[in-house]
């Protein structure tokens, strides 16, 4: 080419707009190994490999919700990244996401102490009332409590510790049958009424994941809230192929570290394994799973009792004194329990429904029918993992504030009569 020719296409290209970035996953390799922070210098998320970790669900195939017309898919975020030599790791507080740590003892059962994270309602406001997966705990909900805050100021959000998870303690945390589970949600609700001096119950949108899911669908089908529940929402967990995966849940718990040298390394196994894909929440949830069996007083509170301490010298001595605090083998017996007939009551309680998940490959018949007669709102995120709602805090607290808009009754406006016109 000619020295004009070049000086001409050099005047040319020097015209055109900058090239966008590459797509998050066309990172070059050298990048994507470096540790990524947010612009609040808060870990976020770790590339999108969609590979899943719990050993419960793939989301590989998430992709294939966009065949279904009724389904509304949210558009994949693509925050600026920043990279820097090394994560935060440092544990967050709980009291950076909730107003209060409550400890609350039923009267009608004094032998449950049940912990909960909350933040009170004002005005209309509704309470989210949250129930985490197995082996998790209240503070799963943490960063998703902040974001319905900033959507909804006057919201609360009463995010509860099941037994034998987090702080609350039982005079059996064995039992973990599913009308047990939703017994104890209904009666922390009746003690965080009387402690806090509530007239009556506000008006409530139960959120459960995983387990969790099953637990508030129990409690809505029972109708024991009556008509203070205005709707439920069911994250990541369906009848069909929640059976499907009890069979891998074995491999998966042998397959897990048993401890981790410090709370740090927790944390950074969950990020990294892609357990949590959003370090944010990884900081303020993670501790909540962990104890320090290095001294009996580790973290300054009682010993988990779902948790045996068969083998946890033998894991202190080997420098990995924190332990998962919930035992998840014991839960075993009540896997079934948990999840047969999910599906028929989801539907058939009362209340507004909605159903998020990674992927509709996930729908089992019974809910791919209900959701062509309607009965349901079904919202597929992509690019999340099982812990969506962490993953993904932004978008779930976007979709629950609107789902409870719709629900709200307060809201409702009836038309005037013939003699009042």
């Amino acid at each position: 080419m000619s020295a004009l020719g070049r000086d001409f296409f050099k005047a040319k290209l020097a015209k055109l707009p900058a090239m966008p970035p590459p797509p998050l996953g066309a990172l070059p390799e050298e990048l994507e190994e470096l540790d990524i922070e947010d612009e609040d210098g808060l870990p976020d998320s770790y590339g999108d490999n969609d590979e899943y970790h719990e050993g419960v669900l793939d989301d590989s195939s998430s992709a294939s919700s966009a065949s279904s017309t009724s389904t509304i898919i949210a558009p994949p975020s693509r925050p600026e990244l920043t990279a820097r030599r090394r994560n935060n790791l440092e544990p967050i507080p709980w009291n950076h996401h909730f107003s209060e740590n409550l400890l609350l003892t039923p009267s009608s059962n004094p032998t449950s102490h049940f912990n909960a994270y909350y933040t009170p309602n004002t005005g209309s406001g509704p309470l989210f009332v949250t129930h985490h997966g197995a082996g998790s705990s209240g503070l799963s909900f943490a960063a998703l409590a902040s974001e319905i805050r900033k959507i909804n100021p006057e919201a609360g959000i009463f995010s509860f510790d099941a037994r034998g998870h987090g702080g609350t303690s039982t005079s059996n945390d064995q039992d973990f049958s599913l009308s047990t589970l939703s017994t104890d949600l209904y009666e922390a609700l009746l003690a965080a009424q009387e402690q806090l001096r509530w007239e009556s119950l506000p008006p409530i949108v139960l959120v459960g994941h995983s387990l969790g899911g099953a637990v508030i669908t129990d409690l809505a089908k029972r109708g024991l809230l009556g008509d203070r529940l205005l709707a439920y929402a069911v994250l990541d967990v369906v009848e069909g192929s929640a059976m499907d995966a009890l069979h891998s849940m074995q491999s998966y718990l042998l397959s897990r570290p048993t401890g981790f040298t410090s709370l740090n390394q927790g944390i950074e196994w969950h990020v990294r394994s892609r357990t949590i894909r959003n370090g944010r929440s990884a900081r303020v949830s993670v501790p909540a799973l962990l104890y320090d069996y290095s001294s009996s007083g580790g973290s300054g509170d009682a010993l988990p009792t779902t948790n045996t301490t068969t083998g946890a010298a033998a894991v202190v001595s080997n420098g990995r004194p924190w332990r998962w605090r919930t035992d998840l083998a014991i839960t075993q017996p009540f896997w079934q329990d948990w999840f047969v007939g999910l599906s028929r009551k989801f539907l058939e309680a009362k209340g507004g429904k909605l159903l998020i998940l990674a992927g509709t490959d996930r729908l089992d018949k019974e809910l791919i029918i209900g959701q062509m007669q309607g009965k349901y709102q079904l919202l597929v995120l992509p690019e999340v993992g099982h812990f969506l709602h962490e993953d993904a805090p932004e978008k779930t607290a976007i979709a629950l504030v609107e789902f409870y808009k719709r629900n709200d009754r307060s809201a409702l406006v009836l038309p005037k009569k013939v003699w009042e016109m």
